[in-house]
């Protein structure tokens, strides 16, 4: 689990740093992201992604995060690859307010599956709501 969620979280809450700096990772990532098979990461396929990671973040399964599950992940993601995994998901914290659309302090599954970082959006230059190899190369930069 762990791993899972240091994998996702990378690409799921921020940067995409873990492209950079482990290719055989990424690798491995995209191929269990790209569900389909067309060779990129549709917005569908990460919010289906970001659901998956919401289940395994909501350990009481109440249906939000708590702000004890986010530093939970985080401390669960530094223990397990250090602070670069742990900064991925402290990101989490800083962005709850955008994803918290509703305004009543609280992230629900939805909201937090539906969010897509802004650089994953800056990241899609044709506008069709995928992510290409070429445009997740472009993160790296």
């Amino acid at each position: 689990m762990r791993r899972t969620i240091a994998i996702l979280g990378s690409l799921l809450l921020a940067s995409c740093s873990a492209m950079a700096s482990d290719r055989e990772r990424a690798r491995d990532m995209f191929r269990e992201l790209d569900t389909n098979g067309d060779r990129k990461l549709e917005f569908s396929e990460i919010e289906a992604a970001r659901a998956r990671l919401f289940d395994r973040l909501d350990v009481n399964r109440n249906g939000v995060l708590d702000p004890q599950e986010i530093q939970a992940a985080v401390e669960s993601a530094k223990s397990a690859k250090g602070a670069g995994a742990g900064m991925q998901l402290a990101d989490l914290q800083q962005r709850k307010a955008m994803m918290d659309r509703n305004g009543d302090g609280k992230i629900s599954r939805d909201e937090f599956a539906s969010f897509i970082p802004d650089r994953l959006i800056k990241a899609d230059a044709d506008g069709d709501q995928a992510l290409s190899l070429e445009e997740l190369r472009s993160l790296r930069r």
